[in-house]
């Protein structure tokens, strides 16, 4: 009942029905003030967020633009043989893992909204390190890029997702829940898109 009470007192229209029909009268009823329960439109949360947004995008637009298509295409000849994609895909979710966990110890954690935007910026740099990489570097390079692609890809994601709804109502933080999410699918399905391009110039792409 507590949580119901304090989501009907951030101007949750959901709860506050459950409660009504349950018979219990929340505090903002029986004082009938509205001004309690408004709450920011899709849009402005948008608006307010849109550096969140874009970072995730571009995140994303990176991250699957390079994994997992342009490592199982460019794997060079290594002692390892076959087992070479999979060791970096390995390496990159391993990374991941760890990237996503940082953001738990606090001096870690990166909350200042430009010092982010500099972060998912200074990412792209990875695109030519990559494509030297794959065309004159040696295995262990590779391995050392594909670790700093997937530590970063956990960590920023992370630590934008945790910082963005701060300072919102719970419904307001549903919402910017929902419009973060879309960008990431978003940046998702066009770093897949994207990933073609690593093709351009290879004789047995298809």
């Amino acid at each position: 009942k507590y949580y119901r009470r304090k989501a009907a007192s951030e101007g949750s229209k959901t709860v506050s029905a459950d409660l009504a029909a349950a018979g219990i009268k929340n505090q903002n009823d029986l004082t009938d003030d509205d001004s309690k329960n408004q709450r920011l439109s899709k849009k402005e949360l948008l608006l307010q967020n849109i550096d969140h947004a874009m970072n995730l995008f571009l995140i994303y637009v990176l991250t699957l633009s390079i994994f997992p298509g342009f490592l199982y295409e460019n794997t060079g000849q290594h002692g390892l043989g076959t087992w070479y994609a999979l060791v970096l895909v390995a390496v990159y979710n391993f990374w991941d893992l760890v990237g996503r966990y940082m953001p738990h110890v606090k001096w870690l954690k990166v909350e200042n909204r430009k010092g982010l935007m500099v972060a998912v910026l200074t990412r792209y740099f990875l695109i030519p390190a990559f494509y030297f990489t794959a065309k004159y570097g040696d295995k262990g390079w590779m391995i050392m890029l594909i670790s700093v692609l997937g530590l970063t890809t956990g960590y920023l994601t992370v630590c934008i997702l945790t910082i963005a709804p701060k300072g919102y109502k719970g419904p307001e933080k549903n919402a910017m829940g929902n419009l973060l999410v879309v960008f990431i699918l978003g940046g998702a399905l066009t770093g897949i898109s994207l990933g073609w391009l690593w093709l351009i110039g290879k004789t047995d792409s298809f």
